[in-house]
């Protein structure tokens, strides 16, 4: 197994160091560190799509067209290139516009691979969240009551009040749960809630979601409405199960899609977390070779090595990362799972594929979620992006594991199959790969 190329100071030399370390450790760890040097999140220029429209739209390149049942949306879409067979529904009041959200008229979510936007029935804006490969998550909105172009505004503070919790891994993110939810769409949560990724059961997942679809004698929490405070178990849920149809639940011309697919809503739920990763990744990454360097001076230290314990840092948040990649632990499949929207077909089509046709978009959805078991996002610009320290050692493990090096329980849900499936599929179409991936 090759160690990642970070070079390294084998040990600290004194007892001070080693707690000055361990204190600043701590303080990494703070929730608002994004706000100071390296990241300035909220006062740094961010550089992704939504940018780009937002430049596109102030200077007159671009416009968007305004509908009367569903504002600047299908137009703001279209911009984005978001499928609208992505949407999902989620009907607690678990958001910023929670005063227009019920099980009647909840939250329509659409998404790409960088892109996530929210819409409301009457609401004041759309909401959208951008995959920043600097930043992790950005959050803009959207006036819909603008009669000339609307403006696409950063918004930071109320966001974040949410979304850079421990449950995002300390950065700004991407959460989804799973809660009880009653017939106002209030969460009840003192019966519990979940944060919900693709380890989270079948069981326990989509609690306050609108779920279309099909999945044999699998159950779960969706389409679930709770009469009263007080939540019986067991949950008798029977009616939510297996669910095709919403419009005796909603009004579905109030929305672009009738639908709230079973499969859109398990690659959302993956990609939340890869997502989270990327950015934990970047941030602490970022974060500890700052440290690295003012300790370096400090010590009077030469560039190009690295503290131990700074080595340390990055692989752990690397590793972390390729558990996502790789779906450690992720939750079995018992029967197949079959979308109502037309999602899955959407999905798959992009590619890239190698020259047997296979990619890592291919669906499984019977026993688990990718036929060939590592992230599509491997290929996005925040992978693209990440500090080279970083996307070293995860490719370094990434190879250590898909080349059979690494046969450690964690990774034993890879067959040799599994393994070099993937292994070829990226060696063909991820082309900045490096040289040892080609022996």
């Amino acid at each position: 197994m090759r160690p990642c190329k970070i070079p390294r100071i084998v040990s600290l030399p004194t007892l001070i160091l080693l707690l000055m370390h361990s204190t600043s450790a701590v303080a990494f760890q703070a929730v608002d560190e994004f706000e100071k040097e390296p990241i300035l999140y909220s006062t740094s220029t961010p550089g992704n799509r939504v940018e780009e429209l937002k430049a596109a739209i102030e200077s007159g390149q671009r416009t968007l067209q305004k509908t009367p049942e569903f504002g600047y949306l299908p137009d703001l879409l279209k911009a984005l290139e978001v499928p609208v067979e992505s949407q999902t529904l989620v009907f607690s009041k678990t958001s910023l516009q929670m005063r227009r959200i019920s099980p009647r008229t909840p939250r329509a979510i659409y998404f790409n691979d960088d892109v996530y936007v929210g819409f409301c029935q009457s609401g004041d804006v759309l909401e959208i969240s951008a995959v920043d490969p600097k930043l992790g998550t950005v959050f803009y909105s959207v006036d819909q009551h603008s009669p000339d172009q609307p403006a696409i505004q950063r918004q930071t503070e109320s966001c974040l009040v949410c979304h850079s919790s421990s449950r995002m891994e300390g950065v700004p993110g991407h959460i989804i749960r799973s809660l009880y939810v009653d017939a106002g769409g209030q969460p009840l949560l003192s019966a519990g809630s979940r944060t919900v990724d693709h380890t989270t059961p079948v069981k326990d997942r989509w609690g306050g979601w609108y779920v279309t679809g099909t999945h044999g004698t699998q159950k779960h929490l969706g389409n679930l409405v709770i009469r009263g405070r007080d939540v019986e178990e067991p949950v008798d849920n029977s009616e939510g199960q297996n669910v095709t149809d919403l419009k005796f639940r909603i009004n579905p011309d109030r929305y672009l899609s009738a639908h709230s697919d079973i499969v859109a809503l398990m690659v959302l739920e993956h990609q939340a977390l890869v997502h989270n990763r990327l950015t934990k990744a970047s941030f602490e990454t970022r974060q500890a070779l700052a440290y690295d360097e003012m300790m370096r001076k400090m010590l009077d230290k030469p560039e190009g090595e690295l503290l131990e314990s700074t080595v340390r840092r990055i692989q752990s948040v690397s590793e972390r990362l390729v558990e996502a990649l790789l779906f450690v632990n992720e939750a079995k499949l018992t029967e197949p799972l079959k979308g109502t929207s037309g999602y899955a077909e959407q999905f798959a089509t992009p590619g890239p594929r190698d020259n047997l046709g296979r990619s890592l978009r291919d669906l499984d959805m019977s026993t688990r979620m990718l036929k060939y078991p590592c992230s599509y996002l491997i290929y996005s610009e925040a992978f693209e992006q990440l500090p080279t320290a970083a996307k070293d050692c995860v490719l370094q493990k990434l190879w250590d594991v898909v080349s059979g090096t690494d046969v450690s329980e964690k990774y034993s849900h890879l067959s040799q199959d599994d393994r070099r499936a993937i292994r070829e599929i990226l060696l063909q179409t991820k082309l900045d790969l490096p040289d040892y991936w080609k022996i």
